[in-house]
């Protein structure tokens, strides 16, 4: 993308609770119209920034920008926030609850009833718009609260575990939900450990871990610098030389055999050989099927780079503490 527009900036983000640094140095830069992962394990930081960018608590240092301009307080209603934590008013019936919240986002009683409406019918829970909010199942919950958190068209969404407690049919919908959202004109940050919905969806991430980030960028040069540059390869022959055409220059982690003098077999090629040069080498001893890269899902790329993280000695003991503060259990 050229000229890129960040719609959403954080720079050296700090933030403390007593003793705990929550956040230590964060940035972030969310490109308008995208959706933007928020990674990290439990107690990384990512509920400290999130509580940050809504004004729910102010950092100790750095600062926030919306659209080029810094955070302030008119800048609430262009924030649309789903928090992990739900919180709908349990006695009050669902669609009388809905008008009011879609009513404090400043719509009008008559158009948020007739939209509320139209969503209502979309996610099929119409029939629940009379009973109160302690009847409903947590899933129908978390429907009830995404439509009003996206209702008033916020410029941004934040959304914090929006699958939790769905199904696999319902987290489909609201994965299509949020990609349609994006093509007309929001930006989403979400926040969740279900890495195949960040595979699925995010076009850029940020990784927090030890209130630091560890891991930045677009997913698909994050998952070009995480290749290992392993291939699965399917070749009829004779295995022995397949494994002798090449020494050197490759390591066999693995093979199979899938029909007869048919195999399938993973290796990792050196830093110093390049894939024409590996299957020029192959050729004349198997007859070669096919050469697939192996990519390296999101779930590899978290374990590999907070794993990585875990040995660096420059992090303090703050800093690596998870433990519940004045500000909650950080997530």
């Amino acid at each position: 993308m050229t000229d890129q527009q960040f719609v959403l900036e954080a720079s050296g983000v700090v933030k403390r609770y007593a003793a705990h640094t929550a956040l230590n140095g964060v940035s972030i830069q969310v490109p308008k119209q995208s959706i933007f992962g928020l990674l990290g394990p439990n107690g990384a930081g990512k509920t400290s920034l999130i509580r940050i960018i809504n004004q729910i608590t102010g950092p100790d240092e750095g600062s926030v920008m919306i659209d080029g301009e810094r955070l302030k307080p008119k800048h609430i209603e262009d924030i649309g926030y789903l928090p992990e934590e739900r919180g709908l008013y349990k006695k009050m019936k669902v669609g009388e609850q809905c008008v009011y919240l879609a009513q404090l986002k400043g719509m009008k009683k008559s158009e948020a009833k007739k939209e509320l409406q139209e969503w209502f019918e979309k996610f099929e829970i119409s029939e629940w718009w009379g009973k109160k909010v302690e009847e409903l199942s947590k899933g129908m919950a978390q429907k009830v609260q995404f439509i009003t958190t996206i209702l008033h068209r916020p410029k941004i969404l934040i959304l914090d575990e929006p699958f939790s407690g769905f199904d696999p049919i319902n987290t489909n919908l609201i994965k299509q939900e949020i990609l349609k959202l994006r093509d007309e004109g929001a930006t989403i940050m979400l926040s969740t450990h279900n890495m195949g919905s960040v595979e699925e969806i995010c076009d850029d991430i940020t990784l927090i871990n030890k209130s630091q980030n560890i891991l930045s960028g677009s997913m698909s040069q994050i998952k070009k610098d995480f290749s290992k540059k392993e291939y699965d390869i399917t070749f009829k022959g004779n295995v022995v030389a397949f494994a002798n055409s090449f020494w050197g220059g490759f390591e066999l982690i693995s093979r199979e055999q899938i029909d007869k003098d048919v195999f399938t077999a993973k290796v990792r090629l050196m830093d110093h050989v390049k894939l024409n040069d590996f299957l020029n080498g192959v050729i004349p001893s198997v007859e070669l099927q096919s050469v697939l890269p192996v990519v390296p899902t999101m779930n590899d790329i978290f374990i590999d780079a907070v794993g990585k993280d875990q040995g660096n000695n420059n992090v303090t003991e703050d800093q690596g503490a998870s433990q519940t503060t004045e500000g909650g259990e950080d997530e």
